[in-house]
């Protein structure tokens, strides 16, 4: 597998329609969840995408600082046609190191779905909130230091 990293202007026109596409198609379709999918923050975040050896994406997730102490990441997916292999874990993993890289003096901070809670806490992020729904879906604030 390989990483790519780029911000929104060092994408070409293509690489961001095929992610907002797959971001659209998970979070939208399939979560059923009517939202503002595509955002302001898409502006300045660094986009991380997970490839396989022929360059096809397989998975997709978003950094970007919160404030003065905290970075975050967010829109973590996996093309349906590549999950239940542990793609997941590899693109948490490349997000977390690459999180740490871009924003080394800052804690990562993130609103995970409840149901991953475990997943996350695996990476050793730890719940810093009760469960709340967002958008519908129910999420907690979970900090790695």
């Amino acid at each position: 597998m390989n990483v790519e990293v780029k911000t929104l202007n060092e994408m070409t026109a293509q690489e961001w329609c095929r992610l907002a596409e797959e971001r659209i198609k998970v979070f939208v379709v399939e979560q059923e969840c009517p939202y503002q999918e595509i955002d302001e923050q898409d502006y300045y975040a660094h986009h991380l995408m997970l490839k396989d050896e022929q360059g096809e994406l397989v998975g997709y997730t978003r950094i970007m600082a919160k404030d003065d102490t905290h970075s975050t990441f967010g829109r973590v997916l996996v093309l349906k046609q590549f999950r239940g292999h542990k793609y997941g874990r590899q693109l948490v993993r490349a997000t977390i190191d690459e999180t740490k890289r871009l924003f080394p003096n800052k804690a990562i901070q993130i609103q995970a779905q409840a149901y991953l809670k475990e997943f996350y806490a695996s990476f050793g992020f730890k719940p810093v909130s009760d469960i709340y729904l967002e958008d519908n879906i129910p999420h907690l604030d979970m900090v790695l230091d």
